[in-house]
């Protein structure tokens, strides 16, 4: 059931804005994976363990044009976000963790590498999970303290993370607030910042005619309503974000003008992941609630 609480200075809306950062690390022949990145702008994808030279090219435009687009942005609207990012990508480009170290922003981690780990045992999880915490905190200065994995999990990521010290998790797309809910195999709950795919700037990629014009307005209507159902009950929305779709010259204005609009409403907490779930875990009943009957 809903825990009803006010946001800081009695905002009507948390938002959450996430920066999601795979490019570099999404799966490649030359990094010894067995195939090519399934995901594509153009949706080529054969099953052969042959280099996509031509995908490996749409995500390094990610890092070499998109990342330093929305990062121009955010600064223009001092905008605090929090950045997804697989620990293999700031790595390789650590423009982008000086950036987070700059800012002050949060880094939470998704993955190690932007691959799946749904085919992992637990020991090769636990591993994965660990070699992410190592990696981000060697680039960005902190360990991160929420997780997003690629979509597909197992029934042993959320206690795994509970085990490795993480505040919060991610994967889970069923509200519009933070909540606790169960953790498999512990006798703990644990906190879930939810996302939200309908509001992602993904749209783009995996649907051709999905236009700037129609995220931008999908975008806002949900601000909107989200907004508006705010005064009410206790509402948070999430925007998700990747350098190489929302960081062309084509869409980064789509970008611009969302920012433009929320940034006029006096009344939004612009808030990390990290900072909504340490407030929710302040707010609420923790002793009781992070405990099963």
């Amino acid at each position: 059931m809903s825990q009803q609480y006010a946001w800081p200075k009695q905002a009507k809306l948390a938002l959450s804005i996430v920066v999601n950062v795979e490019e570099g690390s999404e799966y490649s022949v030359k990094d010894g994976d067995l195939g090519m990145e399934p995901v594509d702008e153009l949706q080529v994808h054969l099953r052969k363990p042959i280099r996509n030279y031509g995908n490996e090219s749409n995500y390094q435009y990610g890092i070499k044009e998109g990342g330093p687009r929305i990062i121009s942005l955010l600064d223009k609207y001092n905008i605090p976000v929090t950045w997804t990012a697989a620990a293999v990508c700031l790595e390789r480009a650590p423009y982008l963790a000086e950036a987070i170290k700059r800012r002050g922003d949060e880094t939470c981690s998704h993955g190690y590498r932007w691959i799946h780990q749904f085919r992992m045992n637990e020991a090769e999880e636990r591993e994965f999970i660990q070699k992410a915490v190592t990696s981000i905190e060697s680039t960005t200065g902190k360990r991160p303290l929420g997780w997003l994995s690629r979509y597909l999990l197992t029934p042993n990521t959320r206690r795994l993370l509970q085990e490795e010290g993480f505040l919060y998790h991610m994967d889970d797309y069923s509200a519009d607030e933070p909540f606790w809910d169960d953790v498999e195999g512990s006798d703990k709950q644990m906190i879930i910042v939810p996302y939200a795919l309908d509001s992602n700037d993904m749209k783009m990629w995996v649907a051709p005619s999905y236009t700037p014009e129609a995220w931008l307005k999908y975008a806002k209507d949900t601000f909107d309503t989200l907004y508006a159902e705010g005064a009410e009950q206790t509402r948070m929305m999430s925007l998700g974000l990747h350098l190489r779709i929302i960081g062309r010259p084509g869409r980064i204005w789509a970008l611009e003008e969302f920012l433009r609009y929320v940034s006029r409403k006096t009344d939004v907490w612009f808030a990390t992941r990290q900072q909504i779930a340490e407030y929710f875990y302040n707010q609420t009943a923790k002793s009781e609630a992070a405990t099963k009957a």
